[in-house]
């Protein structure tokens, strides 16, 4: 066989390796919801203190992020990407014995520090370990499967839930990730770390390159895109309900189709990002500029029934396409060495925007301003392409006596 051939199955199995360790992330995250009705009838809380689990959960990997991203960085992604995802599967597992709420919520927050490892650890291996030419790829398809562990991961309880008791299956799902930790230590020697500087980086440059202006602004991009789209998912089928007496079944289906076309996109964006290259920065801000119209007219304009869809389609494509190169935008902007670091701060922007809008946007209803909703969003959207601007405009600062990547 060629050795073209060899180097794309090298590519596929390393892409398949990280992107399912990234689905289980994903999928753990959304795990719980599902079982708060069981754990509220066995326990007896409160639906608040249900959503504390996920909360704590999130909050934690949120948290962590940015220190495991620099003990990445000096001691190599591989040994913590076994233990993290280990740790973050055993610990859901470990729910199907908690004989009190108060051990399933600890339980959370060790499957949060587990959780925490995955984005600097995944991106920092496919820095080293994936060809240039097809990194863009790369990261799409990373993106593809966390998404998809989110959309799997509410039908795969709810149908554990029909055939065992909640027991039972939270401990199936936990128990799913051995088997992939088992695939990353065999296959192990495909996995290579990024490429390593010169001069090993001291906690005060890798502070001092976290609060650059570049990174700060990728920091605000990631944050911004966040809010848009949290309040785009929480809100978009009752905005449509109140402004435009839209049924829920059509818009739940709009919004169905936003996020097809948003997990659909992502793919798209890489493959443009590894053939056509170029502006990236060009691409993301013209899809993300019609992107945000489109949203904006859904929340100026009647579309009818037939129409809704298309256009919530469209929107959600040109969304994720243009994520991807994103990605890729702040992978090239990492100096030699520093990308856990990088993406752990970064990518911590994601749930942070998430948290931050759904109080807000809900406000906006409560007010009778519900028609500000999706301005908002366009709002929000603009706001991070400035922000993309000024990311892309500067380079981060290396570590003294490291020459950056070219």
């Amino acid at each position: 066989m060629s050795e073209p051939a060899l180097t794309s199955r090298r590519d596929a199995r390393i892409c398949a390796l990280i992107g399912t360790g990234h689905f289980l992330s994903h999928f753990y995250m959304l795990t719980l919801p599902p079982l708060f009705l069981a754990w509220r009838d066995d326990f007896g809380v409160s639906f608040a203190m249900l959503g504390l689990a996920v909360a704590l959960m999130s909050g934690t990997t949120a948290l962590l992020q940015t220190p495991v991203g620099f003990l990445v960085d000096r001691y190599g992604a591989r040994p913590f990407l076994v233990g993290g995802t280990l740790l973050m599967a055993l610990s859901i597992a470990a729910m199907a014995f908690a004989d009190s709420y108060w051990m399933v919520l600890a339980l959370a927050v060790l499957s949060g520090v587990g959780n925490s490892v995955i984005h600097p650890a995944d991106y920092a291996i496919l820095a080293g370990s994936i060809r240039k030419e097809f990194m863009g790829r790369a990261f799409a398809i990373h993106t593809f499967t966390g998404n998809l562990g989110f959309a799997m991961a509410p039908p795969t309880v709810a149908l554990l839930l029909l055939a065992m008791d909640w027991r039972g299956a939270v401990l199936v799902v936990g128990l799913l990730g051995v088997p992939v930790v088992a695939a990353i230590l065999v296959q192990s020697r495909i996995l290579s770390d990024q490429p390593k500087a010169r001069k090993a980086a001291g906690p005060a440059d890798g502070a001092r390159l976290l609060t650059s202006r570049p990174i700060l602004a990728f920091f605000a991009f990631f944050l911004l895109s966040a809010m848009a789209g949290s309040g785009i998912t929480a809100f978009l089928i009752t905005v449509l309900g109140v402004l435009w007496t839209t049924p829920v079944a059509i818009a739940s289906v709009a919004l169905t189709g936003y996020m097809l076309g948003n997990t659909s996109g992502t793919l798209v964006g890489g493959w443009w990002a590894d053939k056509r290259g170029g502006n990236l920065l060009l691409f993301v801000v013209t899809l993300t500029s019609i992107a945000s119209g489109l949203i904006l007219s859904m929340g100026l304009v009647d579309w009818g029934e037939w129409l809704l869809l298309p256009v919530a389609l469209v929107a959600g494509l040109c969304m994720g396409a243009s994520r991807t190169p994103r990605d890729v935008m702040l992978k090239d902007a990492c100096p030699p060495g520093e990308v856990g670091k990088v993406f752990g701060f970064v990518s911590a922007g994601l749930p942070l925007g998430s948290a931050i809008m759904p109080v807000p946007m809900g406000l906006l209803i409560d007010f009778g301003l519900a028609v500000l909703v999706l301005p908002v969003v366009a709002l929000l959207l603009a706001l991070s392409l400035l922000c993309a601007g000024v990311a892309r405009g500067g380079r981060a600062p290396a570590p003294r006596g490291v020459q950056p990547a070219e």
